[in-house]
């Protein structure tokens, strides 16, 4: 468990690198975690301390409507914290830690192929960890700020802006663009059901 603690800001650098500064290595995975929540539980059949405290963890993550963050997708399974959640914070109670993605991976996403080749031509190309158009997926939310940029300047269509499932973006993203331009993209909220795992 230390050596996690450890190996945290390290990832956090590299996923920083990954999406600020436009290197040209796919978005980099976080340690892998078991979220089987479902699965979770303990002789009684009752959630399982640490199950308790991953609710908790959701239930302070706020959307841009300030309720709780809805799940956005397990197939293909995204977030910084690969739970399915767009959120770039884990605290709870009884956390001694906060762990964060500095990259904000917090814009629930429905990519397009022309948002794929402009992310690869910025240096990060999501089709190398399987994505394709129509997958759902946590974006940085300065990679889709340019996204947007390039669309009002010509260089992109508006389909190379990726739709937004306003429910399951953090509003940590409000902090990079205006929930107004979002709303611009917003899927509706019924045609946006999370994929789930069986």
């Amino acid at each position: 468990m230390r050596t996690h603690t450890k190996i945290l800001p390290l990832v956090s650098l590299l996923l920083l690198l990954a999406c600020e500064l436009d290197t040209t290595r796919a978005e980099l995975s976080p340690p892998q975690v078991d979220y089987d929540i479902a699965n979770d539980v303990n002789s009684d059949g009752l959630p399982s301390p640490m199950n308790t405290y991953r609710f908790a963890a959701m239930a302070s993550n706020l959307n841009v409507f300030k309720q709780p963050l809805k799940l956005f997708s397990q197939q293909p399974m995204t977030g910084f914290f690969r739970d399915g959640y767009c959120r770039t914070t884990t605290d709870g109670p009884g956390s001694s830690t906060v762990a964060a993605d500095p990259g904000n991976h917090a814009v629930a996403g429905i990519v397009t192929d022309e948002f794929l080749d402009f992310s690869a031509s910025r240096g990060n190309d999501l089709r190398t960890v399987g994505l394709s158009g129509g997958c759902r997926w946590c974006l940085c939310t300065s990679r889709w700020l340019e996204a947007y940029q390039a669309f009002r300047a010509g260089r992109i269509s508006e389909m190379g802006v990726p739709r937004v499932d306003l429910h399951a973006t953090e509003d940590s993203a409000l902090a990079k663009v205006d929930l107004e331009v979002f709303k611009r993209f917003e899927v509706k909220h019924e045609d946006v059901s999370p994929r789930g795992g069986n």
